[in-house]
């Protein structure tokens, strides 16, 4: 396999509609493909508005199973139209009651390789998503696709330091990281905090945001999504902050044994030394 990957995310403005929002992440999807990518991420909950922007039992209505949902079934046959790894965001109903906020991940031949549940859930003004979501019960997984060895992380799961360390000791190359988050909440942490979990633990990292403003708050998404590597440098240009946008970079993977080899930060780590981090 080539240690250099063409990677691909989107930022979209809102649609108004399902339908409309999935079909315009298709045809991203397509002309991704025909410019050589062979994964793709989209930002969270991408088939939906942002609804967590109020409390109100009508948005129970985006939800949906995973991986036998309308959506994760049609990506997967996008998946293996284009031959590429998706990373698909959905608001995942599991039984009555158990609601997720979930990635789905995809293998290039449209198989489902398992699933992200969102660990930490914030439940502040303009994100009440502990009304929606449960917290994530199925770890931190690390899915072996036809690109390398992908994890995700979901939005405000970026301020917890201890899930990009986990995914890095479970493997991951390239983590995704699909949010929504909005202009002068968390602006300046935006481009310091993936960088900095990059380097860290020594992988790529997808920042992805939306962009805009939709109809059930004020939040205005300021997209400025991004590849960076594990030196914590940008690939590429950042995304725009007010248009949609398509990110297509390439990703050298060697570089990550490169700088394993040179920083060692895996080497030196002292679990022996932690006890004290996971207690109540």
């Amino acid at each position: 396999m080539s240690p250099v990957v063409r990677a691909a995310l989107v930022q979209a403005t809102w649609t108004g509609d399902t339908e409309s929002m999935i079909a315009k992440h298709e045809e991203h999807a397509r002309e991704a493909a025909r410019q050589g990518a062979k994964i793709i991420g989209f930002q969270e909950v991408f088939n939906a508005p942002y609804f967590c922007q109020v409390q109100e039992p009508e948005h129970y209505r985006w939800a949906e199973a995973v991986p036998d949902g309308p959506t994760v079934r049609r990506m997967r046959d996008l998946a293996r139209e284009t031959g590429m790894v998706i990373v698909v965001p959905v608001f995942e109903v599991e039984q009555s009651g158990f609601y997720y906020n979930t990635a789905a991940v995809i293998d290039a031949d449209g198989s489902y390789l398992g699933k992200y549940r969102k660990h930490h859930i914030p439940q502040v003004k303009g994100f009440w998503e502990k009304y929606y979501f449960k917290p994530g019960n199925v770890g931190w997984p690390v899915f072996d696709t036809a690109v390398g060895k992908v994890g995700v992380y979901i939005c405000y799961d970026r301020h917890f330091p201890e899930g990009w360390r986990q995914l890095g000791l479970n493997g991951a190359q390239l983590v995704y990281n699909p949010s929504a988050t909005s202009r002068g909440l968390s602006g300046y942490l935006w481009q310091l905090e993936q960088p900095a979990s990059a380097v860290a633990n020594e992988y790529f990292v997808a920042a992805i945001n939306r962009v805009g403003q939709e109809e059930y708050g004020d939040n205005d998404f300021y997209g400025t999504s991004y590849f960076v590597d594990p030196r914590g440098q940008f690939v590429g240009e950042v995304a725009s902050d007010k248009e949609e946008e398509l990110l297509v970079r390439d990703l050298d993977f060697g570089l990550i044994d490169e700088v394993r080899q040179q920083w060692a930060f895996y080497r030196d780590r002292r679990p022996d030394a932690y006890e004290g981090l996971v207690e109540p």
